[in-house]
């Protein structure tokens, strides 16, 4: 039986106080809560501390992408703080992602693909002539190989991770439910379309936090999630 699909909420915030109140309104309707750079660099650890006081898991977005020794020391401390998932870059090449996964401890590593944001053109204009889903694919090949089960991707890259991947987690951001502005995301799904093409986790900020109800609106996600995974059988 495939697990029940999880919500994860960005706490995109500027400083811990208004972390705070987001973990105290959504602590009962997110399954994880997401520290990324401006939080972290803002709050350092007590950041991932308050998480765990709100009785949630954690998720440390920070990206890793250096060296091979810094990564792995990196992986080593973000172990010790106890946090259920570190994003790594896969473009960090196969002996950084080893060295993390070797440092890894109990937490999760996830392989950052290509970010929602990027379209093919954005790739073209960097000088890169892949598709968005054949770099997807290519990437992850590179980090399954070097021991790593999870990965960041958009929901159009699923299936194909899935089709050539074995044993493998998929957390996916750019969710934006019908009617949902975009933002500055490019390759975006619905929660539906996510979980049908094969997401584990949904990771939803503004359409939740934008929201004039964020209860309601991470309520409505999740509930949505749930029916998809249901009609999967």
């Amino acid at each position: 039986m495939q697990r029940p699909p999880e919500l994860a909420f960005p706490l995109d915030v500027p400083t811990l106080g208004e972390a705070k109140r987001w973990l105290a309104i959504l602590g009962a309707h997110v399954d994880i809560f997401k520290v990324g750079l401006e939080l972290f660099t803002k709050a350092g650890p007590d950041a991932v501390r308050a998480v765990h006081d709100a009785g949630a898991e954690c998720f440390l977005d920070l990206k890793l992408h250096d060296i091979p020794a810094t990564m792995a020391r990196a992986t080593k401390a973000a172990s010790a703080l106890g946090v259920r998932y570190l994003s790594v870059h896969a473009e960090a090449g196969t002996e950084a992602l080893r060295r993390c996964e070797e440092n890894s401890g109990d937490l999760s590593l996830l392989a950052v693909t290509v970010l929602t944001s990027a379209s093919t053109e954005q790739l073209k204009a960097h000088g890169i002539e892949e598709t968005s889903e054949a770099r997807a694919l290519r990437l992850a090949k590179i980090a399954h190989a070097a021991g790593i089960r999870g990965f960041v991707c958009s929901a159009h890259e699923c299936q194909t991770l899935r089709a050539e991947l074995s044993d493998i987690e998929l957390v996916v951001p750019g969710i934006r439910p019908e009617g949902v502005q975009a933002h500055d995301q490019t390759r975006i799904a619905t929660p539906e379309a996510a979980i049908k093409a094969g997401a584990n986790v949904l990771v939803v900020g503004r359409p939740i936090r934008l929201a004039k109800n964020p209860i309601e609106a991470a309520q409505r996600i999740a509930r949505a999630a749930r029916q998809a995974r249901r009609e999967l059988g």
